[in-house]
């Protein structure tokens, strides 16, 4: 199997190109909306991408976000892309893409930089803030407010807080924490309690807002809030953790004693993510676990946790949790392209395919070794970033092999390792490397003689193992002397080049059933017709007439046979099936008619068997006076005209056979005499 110079072999190449371009966009863009001219950004052509299959490429199986124009090269939104669900709270947001291009293969990276728009508003954890003061409290006294929340971040998060004007109260606000100040002495006896109004802006345009109404019970004496043993708790835990494992206890102290120095605990403001993770127990401050923690998800969890006294004061401590890693995903193996189907004459060492493996782990857990079976002419060799060239390593043959199955594993370095496997199907393009074979080293055809232009002499069947065109084969005849009866006979494939082998074919002629019957007594029907008379006295088995035929065939072909088909009386004449004579079955009587007409059927003995037919008009009389106008004596056709030659004929033949019945009736005659004599 050479390489043939028309065949087409496309060496892959891996090009990694390091400039990062970068795109800054805004959140929520509807599908199709412009980013960008990419191709344009890379210097890449256009016109080529189709032809290139030039694709946006993520990771596993994370959304794309974006997509290609092949007409333009404009990068355009394929997907909602909500800044606070990618990214939460933090206030750069990038999402990473490469784009990939084949013949050659090349790998481009681009980031696009989701901006914040303002279409969240504040919200406060809770729609009613309950408070409880003692009337004694000294004015200056400050009581801390949970803040609110704004999904936005930067300018469009909160950025102040606003109370409604009252005689008690103003607002003090620094950063994230908020306190009520009390500016005036409460008199219980006056009013017992009051609600104020807080509203939280944030800095977007339009602006959004968000408001809580802060209820204050005016009691006696609780001078003091509860206090947390640290500002700031820090935990880790593995992923993957069970329910109900304490991840970490705050503790908060409160001076006072009986129902003002009863603490309890509740989350500040957290998502509802967090809170489908995390419980915390309202007595004992121990934070549990209560749903799955992944690292792959969150590797960070920051809890704000509120304590509370019996009577509403509250203060507020941070609680930092990071996740680890565990090795819980096993590698997972795209196929990010594949030539499909590769030709049989390929080089060892071309590259057929390109293989992406991805592992959502971290470290170590994430590091992956790829490898294949030993029973294929394949490899892995390991290219760019987390890809591997899928090469081949020796000479196909797709008459020995047309398909391979190739199981690509990759396990990665955990402990304990995790692994998978991915099956690809690789087909082997055909190359004509293979000549028609004849199923027989010569032919031997037996024809019939006098075959018609056109009529098949035998058939020879060359196969040729090769695919489609390359394996279609073309019969033809070498030029030669064909009154030898043998010919040599070519068969070519349709490959390119073509391919070719010859066989001989010899032809036997023999004899066949090709010659039909020829009646020469009577003429053959629709030539003449010939008229006998019978006399009236012909007694049974008498001789009427014989039926004269040959056959130009030998053998079995020329045995004849003789058959009445058609007859005016079927019962009063019968023909000798090997002599053709016609006889009386029985005595002639007066009720018969004058006119009998036959029709005699010769056939052969051949397969198939061969005929030929005449028909024979007898006369039932005396003599020629008695013989009805002639025009009348046609069989199926009264419209028939005699000629003066026939009617000679007739006459001549009429009267021998009426010489003949009058010597024979003369025979009977002297015999019935005698025995008359003899009684």
């Amino acid at each position: 199997m050479g390489l043939k110079p028309s065949s087409v072999v496309f060496f892959v190449m891996w090009q990694a190109v390091n400039a990062d371009v970068s795109y800054s966009l805004p959140e929520e863009m509807k599908r199709g909306s412009l980013i960008g001219n990419i191709a344009k950004d890379l210097n890449l052509d256009s016109s080529h991408l189709s032809a290139r299959n030039a694709r946006v490429d993520a990771a596993g199986n994370r959304k794309r976000y974006c997509d290609i124009r092949l007409s333009s090269g404009d990068l355009i939104v394929a997907d909602r892309i909500d800044r606070e669900e990618l990214c939460g709270e933090k206030l750069s947001c990038v999402i990473r893409r490469d784009l990939v291009l084949e013949n050659p293969l090349e790998l481009h990276p681009f980031s696009l930089h989701i901006q914040d728009i303002n279409d969240n508003s504040p919200q406060f954890n809770e729609e009613l803030i309950n408070i409880e003061i003692q009337e004694s409290a000294d004015r200056g006294a400050r009581f801390v407010i949970e803040e609110a929340h704004d999904a936005d971040v930067g300018q469009n998060s909160v950025q102040q807080y606003s109370l409604k004007k009252n005689e008690n109260f103003i607002l003090a606000a620094d950063g994230n924490t908020i306190e009520l100040v009390l500016d005036k002495e409460l008199d219980r006896e006056k009013q017992r309690e009051m609600n104020l109004l807080l509203t939280a802006l944030d800095g977007g345009s339009p602006q959004r807002s968000g408001t809580v109404v802060i209820h204050v019970t005016v009691l006696d004496a609780n001078d003091n809030a509860p206090v947390f043993s640290q500002a700031v708790y820090k935990a880790s835990l593995p992923e993957n953790s069970p329910p109900d494992t304490v991840v970490v206890t705050v503790s908060a102290t409160d001076a006072d004693e009986g129902v003002n120095g009863d603490v309890t605990y509740d989350f500040g403001h957290v998502s509802e993510d967090v809170k489908k993770v995390f419980s915390i127990d309202r007595k004992s401050g121990k934070i549990k676990i209560n749903g799955v923690i992944d690292f792959e998800s969150f590797t960070t969890y920051d809890l704000r946790i509120k304590a509370k006294d019996g009577l509403g004061l509250s203060s507020y401590a941070k609680v930092t949790i990071d996740v680890t890693d565990v090795n819980d995903n096993a590698p997972v193996i795209s196929v990010k392209s594949l030539s499909n189907p590769v030709p049989e004459n390929v080089s060892p060492g071309t590259e057929v395919g390109i293989i992406n493996v991805q592992d959502e782990d971290s470290d170590k857990n994430q590091q992956v070794r790829c490898s294949i079976q030993q029973n294929v002419p394949f490899k892995l060799v390991p290219s760019i970033k987390n890809y591997y060239s899928l090469v081949s390593t020796g000479q196909l043959d797709r008459e020995l092999v047309s398909v391979y199955n190739i199981t690509i594993t990759a396990t990665d370095e955990g402990s304990p390792p995790l692994s998978s496997s991915k099956s690809v199907e690789l087909s082997v393009a055909d190359i004509n490397d293979n000549p028609p074979v004849f199923e027989e080293q010569s032919y031997s055809a037996y024809v019939s003689e006098n075959n018609k232009p056109g009529s098949t002499l035998c058939s020879v069947s060359a196969r040729d193992p090769d695919w489609r065109q390359n394996g279609t084969v073309i019969y033809s005849l070498l030029a030669g002397e064909l009154r030898s009866f043998k010919v040599q006979v070519t068969a070519r494939d349709n490959g390119s080049p073509p391919l070719s082998s010859n066989v001989t074919v010899s032809v036997f002629i023999s004899d066949v059933n090709d010659n039909s019957p020829q009646i020469l007594y009577p003429a053959p029907e629709g030539n003449s017709f010939m008229t006998e008379l019978v006399p009236k006295a012909a007694h049974g088995g008498s001789l009427v007439s014989k039926v004269i035929a040959v056959d130009a065939d030998s053998g079995q072909n020329a045995w004849l046979s003789y058959h009445i088909v058609k007859s005016t009386d079927p019962g009063l004449f019968t023909i000798g099936v090997h002599s053709g004579e016609i006889r009386t079955q029985r005595d002639i009587s007066e009720s018969d008619s004058m006119k009998q007409n036959l029709i005699v059927a010769v056939k052969d003995n051949g397969q198939p068997s061969l005929s030929a037919t005449c028909s024979m008009y007898l006369l039932i009389s005396d003599n020629l006076a008695e013989v009805p106008e002639l025009k009348d004596i046609s069989y199926d056709d009264k419209n028939s005209k005699l000629t003066s030659y026939l009617i000679i004929a007739l006459v001549c033949v009429s009267t021998f056979f009426l010489t003949f019945i009058i010597i024979i009736l003369g025979r009977e005659v002297l015999s019935q005499e005698k025995a008359q004599t003899v009684v």
